[in-house]
């Protein structure tokens, strides 16, 4: 059996979104505040034109070929077989460390009600619940992640509005905020340049989850049409989303005052006393947790599955069930997750840190990858070939050599960060990079084995 093309447009576009705005923005924002001030915005706004190439990168080579498979296919077609196996199986690795990421802060959002409930029993739970809905077909999967991305477009709708309506208005017997806490705690710009561009490791790790378009292409039912349609119109969306948000968030109150004990937009509307504002952000900040790791197994399982038919992975992940879902990829890929519970058991306070740190090395992998596929994409072919693409990168190579740089920056900002996560990340890195090439050789090894002893047996 194979997967089936069951996502409509409306699904496409929402699990990207909903992938993109998760933790990153809910939780991860404390830390980009703080190294930027709100010159965080400008950070938001860089990264999502680097993030926008990426994507437009990759939708050129998913809409020419859609496949589930997505950049591990391209890399294996268009590069080789070694990148087509690091790509897939980096990309594995990446969404487990975002899942696991996710599964680390839930427990926080919990504790805001239930103190004294573990956060690692919270984490338990929502990893049952989520890998028990990924397991039917991929339409409910759909459904399950379009709701929940639903939910944290209108909550972030209405928190911006309901920001500006504090800002100039007034609420809760509180008087009108004004934006003077754009520039009156050392300057718009606190900690410089050097601030804005450590403060894009976490809105880097944010926007992590909107390559997940390439990954549907496979099971939506008109990639030709949905795909281009969703890419242009997501990013711009997220922007919105993200920079309006955090306009609001350093409008409020002063940065210094964000401290990362809970949630920037839970902590804001707490500070300001505003009757259940709280309470209901806490929810949706839950969900959207939720959510992510929703969208982090559902391409976890279809990587699987891909590897494995590329003979890149076991042949057991290539097994569907009569749903037409991955089913041995998801369940393994949710027990590796598991490490999440015991990482929130050992260290709650730092593991989010840790793991985020780990995924953005991962994701850099992952994009540099994109865009390396997609420039020999273009080398395969001539100028009438490159003319008659109907989704084309702009600015191409040029752009694909712009991203590159742009994320070498961000590896070095990480290693002369003083931060021992960033650091430790781009430390494993490499390390990561060369047990792939190794699992590479030894699969192909273990191939010429059996082929041997087929050949002898015939």
């Amino acid at each position: 059996m194979s997967l089936r093309r069951g996502l409509h447009n409306r699904h496409i576009q929402l699990i990207a979104l909903g992938g993109a705005i998760g933790t990153g923005l809910f939780y991860g924002a404390s830390d980009s505040i703080g190294a930027a001030g709100p010159a965080v915005i400008v950070s938001y706004l860089v990264g999502g034109v680097i993030i926008y190439l990426v994507m437009r990168a990759l939708g050129e080579m998913s809409v020419h070929n859609p496949t589930s498979g997505a950049f591990s296919e391209y890399a294996h077609d268009y590069w080789g077989d070694l990148a087509g196996f690091v790509s897939g199986w980096n990309y594995w690795f990446n969404y487990i460390a975002v899942s696991m990421a996710e599964l680390s802060v839930v427990g926080i959002y919990i504790n805001y009600w239930f103190p004294g409930v573990p956060q690692w029993v919270t984490a338990a739970v929502v990893l049952v619940l989520i890998t028990a809905i990924n397991l039917l077909h991929v339409r409910a999967y759909g459904e399950f992640e379009f709701w929940f991305a639903i939910i944290k477009v209108v909550a972030i709708l209405a928190m911006i509005a309901f920001g500006l309506w504090i800002m100039f208005f007034g609420a809760g017997g509180h008087p009108a905020t004004g934006i003077s806490n754009l520039w009156t705690h050392g300057g718009f710009m606190p900690n410089g340049l050097h601030g804005v561009m450590t403060g894009l490791v976490v809105v880097m790790f944010s926007f992590g989850g909107v390559e997940l378009i390439g990954i549907t292409a496979g099971e939506a039912e008109d990639p030709q049409r949905s795909i281009p349609k969703a890419i242009n119109q997501v990013v711009y969306r997220i922007l919105i989303f993200y920079v309006g948000a955090i306009l609001v968030i350093v409008s409020l109150t002063p940065w210094t005052k964000i401290d990362g004990k809970a949630s920037p937009f839970v902590q804001i509307f707490d500070q300001i006393g505003v009757p259940g504002a709280a309470a209901i952000l806490n929810v949706v900040v839950l969900t959207a947790a939720a959510s992510t790791y929703n969208s982090g197994l559902y391409s976890n399982g279809r990587m699987l599955f891909s590897l494995a038919h590329q003979g890149n992975a076991p042949r057991i992940f290539g097994k569907v069930s009569r749903h037409g879902s991955p089913w041995v990829g998801i369940i393994a890929s949710s027990l590796v997750t598991a490490a999440a519970v015991v990482l929130t058991a050992v260290l709650p306070s730092q593991a989010f840190s840790y793991v985020m740190s780990i995924a953005l090395i991962a994701a850099f992998i992952n994009w540099g990858m994109v865009v390396i596929t997609q420039l020999l994409f273009r080398r395969r072919m001539d100028a009438d070939a490159v003319a008659a693409l109907r989704f084309r990168m702009p600015g191409a190579p040029v752009t694909n050599w712009l991203v590159l740089a742009f994320m070498a920056v961000i590896v070095i900002l990480m290693i002369l960060s003083g931060n021992p996560a960033y650091q430790i990340a781009v430390a494993i890195g490499p390390v990561w990079l060369i047990i792939l090439i190794a699992g590479w050789a030894l699969s192909r090894l273990a191939r010429r084995r059996r082929d041997a002893a087929q050949i002898t047996e015939d």
